[in-house]
């Protein structure tokens, strides 16, 4: 590889979209510098530096090579008994290989013999030049430019008036340097060369020369106002902001939203953050809803004070930084003010009618085309929720249950929901508050929706529980029923989800409720299913919660014990899992799985249901009275241990069981003759079994 100097490549455009910045910067830089290294270019210890702004995609590459280093090739040819006669002379297929490989008779002295399998071969060796940097990058930034996840591509014209360009915006620049020099290259229409150009508005000349690839960063700043790093530029917002916060006092903190910071950074080349504020009336409306039109509509940051609520103070992260601010202050208080104002005005309506005023309205609101309406829709969470909150509490949760589902839904009907969905339930528990609904009602209402994501809280309180339950299990059910199951990696209702909600409600909370029961009860209400459904939706539940525990940490074969005996109180998972742990590192463990399994395949194999029944009469063989007198003595203490809800000590216990048990195999011939006897020692293992596998099915920890 010839000498190595470091190469900057810079693509210059107009403003690109914001939420995509920050990934098309990446890949920009992560494929340029791939490709290089796949042409032999640059190597496995070449650094790379990605730059990401508004109107910029740049990436600075160390130790680039001027030209790759030169490959030898061998290419077989043809078996030698194929390639040359008798007497050595080409034959006229090896003369015509040759010609293909640009060489003649003459190359046939220097072509190498060599094994080949069996049979001997002719190889032609040569060198293949490396490719040079101008060629090479040429290519990889045709591959960089192709490889950009870009949301959406523009059609413009070049300035001949004719050509159509395809990208995600208009591209007005490209600047490629290898040290100091630059790389003849071509892309987008545009020629390589060294000059850029800076901040719209703040730059000190309106275009800047980079002299060479390490001043680039450097330059931009100094001569462009531009902070061309994406992390650099992040970093320096949340300096300002936190420096910004610091000045109002009184403990007064930035919202912590990072897709917001992200966004912001994307839209600026130069910050310059600045304190703001709002008349204090507005407080009065829910934190919530200012928050969010704030940072949704403006790419605002609201001020928490010390109690993180909300103040009548904001920052902004200004794009320019004229010496006296206040025009830029008063046109952001300016322009908030009416999104203020509007949310006033939506809560202030809203109040004005009561949650359950609304519930009729949601008969005219349509769920699903073979699901009916959201009033049918809540009718049937409202049903489940009652028999859920009943197993959960009595007969008082039912009534709370009841009551909070047919109410969870009616804040989509509002004004303020209609203008912000992403406050529907949160509004629902304010409106229900004012209507002077009990707290425990309220909260449900906002937290049915919970958990919303991984990490997301579970419902506050039973209430909220049983209707988180009911409203996922219903659109389980409802969707399972009518086929609309979740395909590879296809789950456009988010069914998967829902089910990791239900699972963590039930494991987290250890509430007394049992899955099939559940699935039962919540596939009653849609009498058009399938019989084969709840089965269905059994499995999609296992799958769930295999994934999660595996997760967790537990291994794929814990897990498959513990499931494949479908323990219907989930709470109980984690302890069962703990138990199987514990007794897979008994020195007995590996010989009981194994017994395990081998019993399992005998009463498999068995002719009809075996019954669990021994007679001590039919006892023959000393090996199986030992056994029995083994198991009588240590399965009613495992099971004691096992009700007490003490698996580990339960399994423990039934290690006790080897030496019998091996010792039954030895010398025992389950498949007598004898029909009774047969029959008995069948029952004494199916007793076994069935002691043995109360915590998880121990023949799945079997090698």
């Amino acid at each position: 590889m010839s000498d190595t100097k470091n190469l900057l490549v810079e693509l210059f455009v107009e403003e690109l979209p914001p939420k995509a910045l920050k990934k098309l910067g990446q890949s920009f830089g992560t494929t340029l510098l791939e490709q290089l290294r796949a042409l032999g270019l640059a190597t496995a210890a070449s650094g790379l530096t990605t730059y990401a702004s508004p109107r910029r995609l740049a990436a600075h590459v160390s130790a680039v090579a001027a030209k790759a280093a030169d490959t030898a090739v061998s290419q077989k040819l043809m078996p030698v008994s194929v390639g040359l006669t008798a007497d050595g002379q080409p034959t006229p297929a090896l003369l015509k290989k040759l010609q293909a490989l640009g060489a003649d008779a003459s190359a046939v002295a220097g072509l190498k013999r060599a094994m080949d399998g069996k049979a001997e071969a002719l190889f032609h060796e040569s060198t293949a030049a490396g490719a040079t940097l101008a060629e090479g990058l040429q290519k990889a930034l045709a591959e960089a430019l192709a490889r950009l996840p870009i949301p959406k591509v523009m059609t413009y014209q070049l300035a001949d008036g004719w050509t159509d360009v395809k990208f995600v915006r208009p591209a007005h620049g490209l600047v490629a340097l290898h040290g100091s020099e630059v790389v003849p290259l071509e892309a987008l229409g545009l020629r390589a060369g060294r000059t850029t150009q800076g901040h719209r508005f703040e730059a000190a000349q309106p275009t800047a020369t980079i002299p060479d690839a390490d001043a680039y960063a450097e330059v931009l700043a100094r001569e462009g106002a531009v902070i061309a790093g994406f992390e650099d530029r992040r970093a320096e917002i949340v300096r300002q902001l936190q420096a910004a916060a610091a000045q109002v006092g009184q403990g007064a903190r930035p919202i912590e939203d990072e897709a917001l910071l992200d966004e912001v950074t994307a839209l600026v080349e130069r910050p310059n953050v600045l304190v703001c504020q709002f008349e204090p009336q507005f407080l009065e409306v829910p934190q919530e809803c200012l928050i969010l039109t704030m940072k949704a509509n403006q790419k605002y940051f609201p001020l928490l004070d010390a109690q993180g609520r909300l103040t009548n103070r904001f920052l902004v992260v200004s794009n320019i930084r004229p010496q006296d601010p206040s025009a830029v202050v008063g046109g952001n208080e300016r322009v908030v003010r009416p999104r203020l104002a509007d949310a006033k005005f939506f809560f202030d309506q809203d109040r004005k009618r009561t949650l359950a005023s609304r519930v009729p309205g949601l008969a005219k609101v349509v769920y699903h085309n073979k699901l009916g309406t959201q009033g049918e829709r809540v009718e049937r969470v409202r049903q489940l929720a009652q028999v859920v909150g009943a197993q959960i509490g009595g007969d008082a949760l039912a009534h709370q249950a009841a009551e909070a589902a047919q109410l969870a839904k009616a804040d989509l009907l509002t004004d303020m929901v209609g203008e912000f969905p992403e406050l529907q339930g949160t509004m629902g528990r304010y409106y229900a508050q004012a209507d002077g609904l009990p707290q425990a009602i309220a909260d449900a209402v906002e937290d049915h929706y919970k958990p919303r994501f991984a990490g997301d809280a579970l419902p506050r309180g039973d209430v909220g529980l049983a209707v988180a339950l009911a409203d996922k299990l219903e659109t389980l059910a409802g969707l399972f029923s009518i086929g609309q199951l979740p395909t590879g990696d296809k789950d456009p209702f988010a069914l998967r989800r829902h089910a990791l909600g239900v699972l963590r409600m039930l494991v987290e909370r250890d509430l007394p409720l049992g899955l099939d029961q559940l699935i039962a009860q919540a596939m009653a209400l849609f009498p058009q299913a399938d019989a084969k459904t709840p089965a269905l939706l059994a499995e999609f539940f296992m799958d769930r919660l295999a994934g999660l525990l595996r997760e967790q940490g537990a291994t794929a074969q814990e897990v498959d014990a513990v499931l494949a005996l479908r323990p219907q109180r989930l709470g109980d998972v984690a302890k069962r899992l703990q138990a199987v742990r514990a007794f897979a590192a008994l020195p007995e463990a590996p010989a009981l799985a194994a017994a395990n399994k081998r019993i399992g395949n005998i009463l498999k194999k068995a002719d009809g249901a075996v019954d669990p029944h021994v007679s001590e009469v039919l006892l023959r063989e000393p090996a199986e009275q030992a056994l029995y007198a083994a198991m009588r003595q240590v399965a009613p203490e495992a099971a004691a241990q096992f009700d007490a809800g003490d698996y580990t000590a339960s399994l423990r216990t039934l290690a006790a069981l080897r030496t019998p048990v091996d010792a039954f195999f030895d010398g025992v011939m389950v498949n007598a003759e004898q029909l009774d006897l047969r029959l008995n020692r069948l029952g004494l293992l199916a007793t076994l079994h069935q002691a043995m596998n109360r915590v998880a099915d121990l023949s799945r920890l079997a090698q």
